[in-house]
């Protein structure tokens, strides 16, 4: 029997590796391009994923998934989905502050309800409904801050495009998932993140090696942080894709906003931004937000 609140762990690890992942990628961003840091994620978390899966196989004696026709699409889905997400993300982390464009990303859970209940049938209570929309208040009173439009609406729009397709990628990795039909949910989630990393790796190195062989071989130069980038977006991608497997995408993605206060503190620390006190009104409604989802769950 399955403890009802493992998704809520999953997706705090996983928050918390994503935003380190995030971090490094916009440190990759001025030497390789958009592109190329994009692709870090796929490419160098590709061998994490693989190991992943090897010692599943190992450890559970359970064999590889046959998955039948309908896992494809939604796996496509959501690795394309995904490739279009982190470089949209990347660019306005290039016109924003980090936490600003995090906060826009956030904005993601609204999106992933409605798409998930469209295709997925996943349902959503009244409670955890008004949950998702505080949780939700809360980041755009973060990134509506006076004077937090310096760059003006095509950071905001770029981030809130990257939100809408984050959901959808969240919606295609569920849905293929959801679609081998497993009794070892590990496996299934595991399983289901290394085909749609093989896509993405072998997708953009071709569409790099043939347009921009020069950004492929900065991506090599750039091994030791990029491969640092790899394992936290693999190991981030790991436990979403455990939550995603125990519940629906939209919980799970509302959760994921305690990935602002990590933010905040990469912010902080790293970049030397400072949180204001709009900002901390915004957290408190997060917070607040995701308290009341693990309530309602």
């Amino acid at each position: 029997m399955l403890a009802p609140w493992l998704w809520a762990v999953f997706t705090i690890i996983a928050a918390f590796f994503q935003t380190l992942r995030n971090a490094m990628q916009r440190e990759l961003t001025g030497s390789l391009g958009t592109v190329g840091a994009t692709h870090v994620r796929f490419l160098f978390g590709f061998p994490f994923a693989l190991i992943f899966l090897i010692g599943l196989m190992l450890y559970t004696a359970t064999p590889l998934p046959r998955p039948g026709w309908t896992f494809w699409p939604w796996v496509i889905d959501g690795a394309f989905a995904q490739v279009a997400a982190t470089a949209l993300m990347l660019l306005a982390m290039g016109e924003r502050s980090f936490v600003v464009t995090i906060a826009y990303l956030k904005t993601e859970p609204i999106q992933v309800a409605i798409f998930g209940f469209i295709f997925l049938g996943d349902v959503v209570s009244g409670p955890m409904m008004v949950a998702i929309l505080m949780a939700t208040s809360g980041v755009v009173i973060m990134s509506t801050r006076p004077g937090g439009m310096v760059g003006g609406i095509r950071p905001t729009l770029l981030g809130l495009a990257s939100g809408g397709m984050f959901a959808l990628s969240a919606i295609g990795y569920r849905g293929g998932i959801l679609s081998l039909a497993l009794p070892n949910y590990v496996m299934a989630a595991t399983f289901t993140l290394l085909i749609g990393l093989v896509m993405q790796a072998v997708v953009l190195s071709l569409y790099l090696w043939l347009r921009q062989p020069s950004v492929l071989m900065a991506i090599v130069r750039s091994w030791k942080p990029s491969l640092f980038a790899g394992f936290a977006g693999a190991v981030a991608s790991q436990f979403w894709f455990l939550a995603f497997a125990l519940t629906t995408a939209a919980s799970v993605r509302t959760l994921a906003l305690v990935e602002v206060l990590f933010a905040q503190l990469i912010a902080r620390f790293a970049f030397g931004q400072k949180t204001t006190a709009r900002e901390g009104v915004g957290m408190v409604l997060v917070v607040s937000g995701v308290v009341l989802l693990i309530l309602a769950h």
